[in-house]
């Protein structure tokens, strides 16, 4: 089984991610890695990704997925997949591809992203996250004010796993 984590910079994903991962033993895999140098530069310098920049990344994570359903291999993806045809080309198979949507506020998210260090997405793209976010209406939706361990128990009973 792969779950499909998604949510704008700074919702926890990457945070949460990791602990389901080490909760059920599984592997954890971060979208981020999967972006050209070139997409990572231009969010470094607060430039905002164009769709043609987001195209090879997911075709690239298409083809990740594609590999890791075949090598029934259980992963969770963290992966923005803001728009409805993003998760249009990630989400090949309902069954075993499961999508959770991690959903704040703003103002929550906002003062996350200027309190965390070490990360090339700056807190002043978070608007055009929110601009491009389509929210899912067919996924596991969890807030994000609980703590990581209580998000991760939520999604653990939600998914049965």
């Amino acid at each position: 089984m792969i779950i499909l984590v998604m949510g704008v910079s700074g919702s926890g994903k990457t945070t949460v991610g990791k602990l389901l991962a080490d909760s059920l033993d599984w592997e954890f895999r971060d979208a981020d890695d999967f972006h050209s140098l070139r997409n990572v530069e231009k969010m470094r310098h607060g430039i905002p990704l164009t769709e043609a920049d987001r195209i090879p990344w997911l075709h690239n994570l298409q083809t990740a997925l594609k590999r890791w359903l075949h090598e029934n291999r259980n992963v969770i993806l963290a992966c923005s997949a803001l728009k409805n045809s993003y998760r249009q080309l990630l989400l090949i198979d309902h069954d075993r591809i499961k999508l959770v949507y991690f959903k704040g506020s703003y103002s929550l998210i906002q003062k996350r992203l200027q309190e965390r260090t070490n990360h090339y997405m700056p807190a002043q793209l978070l608007e055009s996250q929110f601009d491009a976010l389509e929210e899912p209406l067919e996924a596991l939706i969890v807030g994000i004010e609980q703590p990581p361990q209580m998000i991760v128990q939520t999604i653990r009973s939600a998914l049965k796993i």
